[in-house]
């Protein structure tokens, strides 16, 4: 392929959003299924989940978490009893009225229809999330303070009816983890709402390779009923916002809701605080925009499903069975290595294909390194070794055994080069501004980046800006989060402030 044809059209700059459906159709991640906004997410992008949940999992257990499961229909009611949520939510719903198909035949045609009946005495709502139906279980099980902290996590699928999916990022059905605790006191309902929060920001930095900026929501932006929610806020290639997780202090609002009460030291009755936090396959659309080329996908090690592929090459068939031993031999040798406490994922593509065509799907997949051994790399004892962080026609003739000994360093050194060059794509395209004028002209163009400004303005003037520019404000960036200078006044009120806000456009 030469230096000018890439293997996905169009490229990042000349229609992102298409790009982005291209990639996942080349790497073979998901597509759209026959359900209007749901997708079928494919294996190889299956596995990306699965190893975002295994180690997202194992984070939540070490800090004291469990996993539980609770039901996917949630009676209307429960949703009415916390009137703020539920409003929040209302236009997202699908709502389940019927218990039963009866079959039919149209007098007509002579085609069987089935017509839904037995009207349900209570509609169900799918869950779009699961603070009510949790909450109900929450009051049955807790009595006494000794009964709190309850930490509870769960794994499950939710609906939010999508007008205008799109894989990955917005679709009907998704796949995500929510979790759910009560505690005793709001100073430790809070302290977990933070812990939470950065678990999820050390997360994308440490597996993802994605940096991003915590902070606050604005009231105008907060989970619905919430008191306080924190989000962690991801820059991807078009230079517009994804919110990759959140963690919200939700208050007494749901407990007295819900009646999540408690006898407390004291001997009163006691209403628990609560907190919810989650992400979802979102996580996967933003490693996608965050990370990828025009050729296709580029994973982080960490969450790739094969982080090493071997391709033999075979130009005579006498030479098979002894580049296959090898490879097989290589791979087995590599499979004993451990990168972060896991084993290496290797495989040897063994298919009855041609190299060109083998290497360039894997190179579509994203997986970080790929290495080829042919008949005179057997008696040379080299590899040919090419790294996904690299340019394509890059490659490395290496001592098997110096690979192998440094095969886990490579991998440390792509994960370092991905995180470094969205950190430095991201921070340049973060500007201060404390001038009304240039905040207005900064969106005057579709992907203008970010702004980073002092604010002290209200609810009202927030929406306005909003609505006038397509915008919001992503976060109030926590106290210590590096971001370019700011020191003075509100560029809108003129008022005195050390509140920071980022102001972007958002998937």
């Amino acid at each position: 392929m030469s230096a000018e044809k890439t293997a996905i059209t169009p490229t990042r700059a000349h229609d992102f959003p298409e790009w982005y459906q291209q990639v996942i159709k080349a790497a073979d991640l998901a597509e759209n299924s026959e359900t209007r906004g749901c997708m079928v997410i494919k294996p190889w992008g299956y596995g990306i989940w699965e190893l975002i949940q295994q180690q997202l999992d194992r984070r939540f257990k070490a800090t004291g978490h469990q996993n539980a499961y609770f039901p996917l229909l949630i009676p209307l009611s429960y949703l009415e009893k916390e009137a703020e949520h539920a409003e929040g939510f209302a236009t997202e719903c699908a709502v389940v009225t019927h218990h039963r198909l009866e079959v039919v035949k149209d007098p007509v045609t002579g085609k069987t229809k089935m017509i839904p009946s037995g009207e349900l005495a209570e509609p169900y709502v799918i869950r779009p999330t699961s603070e009510t139906i949790i909450g109900a279980a929450f009051a049955r099980w807790i009595e006494s303070y000794r009964d709190l902290p309850l930490l509870i996590n769960q794994w499950a699928n939710v609906m939010r009816w999508e007008m205008r999916p799109r894989l990955f990022l917005r679709t009907a059905e998704f796949l995500w983890q929510e979790g759910h605790t009560a505690h005793e006191t709001q100073d430790e309902a809070i302290a977990e709402t933070r812990l939470m929060h950065a678990q999820y920001e050390e997360f994308l930095r440490e597996h993802l390779a994605i940096p991003v900026i915590p902070g606050e929501k604005t009231e105008n932006e907060r989970f619905p009923g919430a008191d306080m929610t924190l989000t962690v806020e991801a820059m991807v290639q078009d230079k517009k916002a994804i919110q990759a997780g959140t963690s919200h202090y939700l208050g007494q609002n749901f407990s007295k809701a819900q009646n999540i009460s408690f006898t407390g030291r004291d001997g009163t009755v006691q209403h628990a605080h609560t907190t919810s936090w989650g992400v979802s396959t979102r996580l996967i659309g933003t490693l996608i925009m965050a990370h990828s080329d025009d050729d296709g996908l580029i994973l982080p090690p960490r969450v790739a499903t094969q982080q090493i592929v071997i391709l033999p090459i075979v130009p005579k068939e006498d030479t098979k069975h002894a580049v296959l031993d090898a490879c097989q031999a290589l791979a087995t040798t590599l499979r004993h290595q451990t990168f972060h406490g896991d084993p290496l994922r290797v495989q040897v593509d063994t298919r009855d294909l041609n190299g060109g065509v083998k290497k360039w799907e894997w190179i579509k997949k994203g997986v970080p390194i790929r290495i080829e051994i042919g008949p005179r790399d057997i008696e040379t004892l080299k590899v040919c070794v090419q790294r996904r962080d690299q340019a394509i026609s890059e490659k490395q003739f290496s001592d098997k055994q110096e690979f192998i000994q440094s095969a886990t360093d490579i991998l440390s050194e792509i994960h370092d080069t991905l995180l470094a060059r969205a950190t430095a794509f991201r921070d340049a395209n973060i500007i201060p501004t404390a001038d009304l004028a240039e905040f207005h002209a900064h969106w005057a163009t579709e992907n203008p980046g970010w702004l980073c400004t002092l604010w002290a303005g209200t609810r009202e003037q927030e929406e306005e800006l909003s609505k006038q520019h397509k915008i919001t404000i992503r976060c109030l960036p926590l106290q210590g989060t590096k971001l370019p200078e700011t020191t003075g006044q509100c560029f809108l009120t003129g008022l005195e402030t050390t509140a920071r806000a980022i102001w972007g456009r958002s998937y």
